[in-house]
């Protein structure tokens, strides 16, 4: 992980820097990403969960603000029908809160630019880290690494 200005250079956001009422969220976000982002909702697992089987080579950000997440190559599969990262982008993109609802305890995972919702954290990850970081796929944006595709083409 990059330091602050390395972070900034490549995605990573200051936190806490996007503040909009409910209505400009409505209007900038696709259906789906306002429910889960602004309402903390939760998408079904497997179907049409569009990041759940991705493969590609590449980084996911915030779909409400364009904060850098996660990148594919933390990425695993958990079989939970949601798309799992053992670990974040970066400690500044993202935090995380105490969720007592449902009648349980978790660890919701926010976006630290927008604060919207992007999942949940549990320790039952793999190694090195422990975590697994249960994301919903229209929380996120997802930009394939040029590079890697242009030294497939040489």
């Amino acid at each position: 992980m990059g330091n602050s200005k390395e972070n900034e250079a490549i995605g990573v956001k200051k936190r806490g820097t996007i503040k909009q009422t409910d209505e400009e969220w409505k209007k900038q976000l696709e259906p789906e990403a306002y429910y889960v982002l602004r309402h903390k909702g939760t998408e079904r697992p497997f179907v049409n969960n569009k990041y759940y089987a991705h493969k590609e080579k590449g980084k996911y950000y915030c779909a409400g603000c364009g904060n850098l997440l996660f990148t594919s190559d933390k990425k695993f599969d958990s079989g939970t029908g949601w798309p799992s990262y053992y670990d974040v982008y970066s400690d500044e993109s993202i935090t995380t809160k105490t969720d007592k609802s449902l009648g349980m305890e978790r660890t919701e995972v926010l976006c630290a630019r927008c604060e919207g919702h992007l999942g949940h954290v549990f320790d039952d990850g793999p190694k090195p880290t422990g975590k697994r970081y249960c994301i919903n796929s229209a929380a996120m944006d997802f930009k394939r690494d040029e590079q890697k595709e242009k030294d497939k083409g040489e």
